[in-house]
């Protein structure tokens, strides 16, 4: 006998959902145990029910799993459990804060505002920006004008 494809969602009858879990927290604890037997693994299995209740099977000590699984989070790179991670994280968001209000700031500069507290220097290198910026935009305007003249012209003929 065959069995059809479950589909992964919600169930919605606490009755249904219930022995669901029941039968398959005891098969997921099953493959767990066969898994330490047959391979000689240490296996840990946590599991909260939508109550709260605790059911757990480990192969050897839990606790020394548990430390066991600490230590090796501690040390991986890039692992989000770790200390390092969190502090590279936050030094990475300050660093990053720091550069959107730069590139703000230089912003409104280009569009006129708060210039006031800026120095003749400053000004006139945000005046030749402006300028090399003008520059590219009527070039980019001349080539689209250029290419639409000879679109039309190639339709006419």
């Amino acid at each position: 006998m065959v069995r059809g494809k479950v589909q992964l969602k919600k169930i919605e009858d606490t009755t249904s959902r219930q022995v669901a879990f029941s039968k398959r927290r005891s098969g997921l604890l099953k493959k767990a145990y066969e898994l330490s037997v047959l391979c000689d693994a240490e296996v840990a299995v946590i599991v909260f029910s939508q109550n709260g209740r605790l059911y757990e099977f480990s192969s050897s000590d839990m606790t020394k799993i548990l430390e066991r699984y600490r230590e090796y989070t501690k040390d991986v790179p890039g692992s989000k459990f770790g200390d390092d991670y969190i502090q590279q994280l936050k030094l990475d968001s300050v660093s990053m804060t720091k550069k959107i209000e730069l590139l703000e700031h230089s912003k409104r500069k280009l569009l006129g505002q708060s210039v006031s507290s800026c120095s003749f220097d400053e000004l006139k290198g945000i005046e030749e920006q402006l300028r090399t910026s003008l520059q590219r935009v009527r070039q980019r305007k001349t080539q689209l004008y250029t290419e639409q003249i000879d679109r039309l012209r190639s339709q006419v003929t």
